[in-house]
């Protein structure tokens, strides 16, 4: 009777040990290839991205704040934000630009409207004097400002420049 149940519980535990190494194997398994497509998410993302990626990207522009305007220009690629006050006759004339652009420019790059009468901290930092004024920054970092009210096909080609 006891070498029948020691051999119950031998072939128990082989079975056990067999079942962890299997199901651990398993498991590394499946963490490698998530890794492998974190990965390759991760390029995509970081090249600008594909089609997919494109479609991900918003087509209007996006309500930046002091609270949110570093996260959301490390987010994106490239990105342009129009710092605007609605008292501004010029401001008001890009608007409407600034929202096409967004149309036809989505994918390649993301543009926001920051209100500076709310947002004094970033107009400081990035020394905004004359509105309405264009940030252009690429890979979280600023490369260009463009000052003044101009029609579509000259920010266009501005902004087209630096991609």
């Amino acid at each position: 009777m006891f070498l029948s149940l020691l051999m119950v519980v031998h072939m128990i535990c082989t079975n056990v040990i067999y079942w962890i190494q299997h199901y651990g194997k398993t498991m590394n398994d499946l963490q490698e290839i998530r890794n492998r497509r974190r990965e390759q998410l991760k390029k995509q993302y970081m090249n600008g991205g594909k089609k997919n990626m494109e479609e991900n990207m918003p087509d209007a522009p996006l309500h930046i704040s002091d609270a949110n305007i570093d996260s959301t220009v490390n987010k994106y690629p490239v990105m342009v934000i129009d710092c605007w006050a609605p008292w501004c006759g010029p401001c008001r004339m890009v608007g409407p630009v600034v929202e096409e652009l967004a149309r036809q420019m989505q994918g390649k790059v993301v543009f926001g409207k920051l209100n500076v009468d709310e947002n004094r901290v970033t107009s400081t930092k990035y020394s905004i004097m004359s509105i309405p004024s264009l940030l252009m920054f690429k890979n979280g970092q600023l490369i260009d400002t463009f000052v003044g009210a101009m029609p579509e096909p000259i920010l266009k080609a501005k902004i087209t420049s630096h991609l």
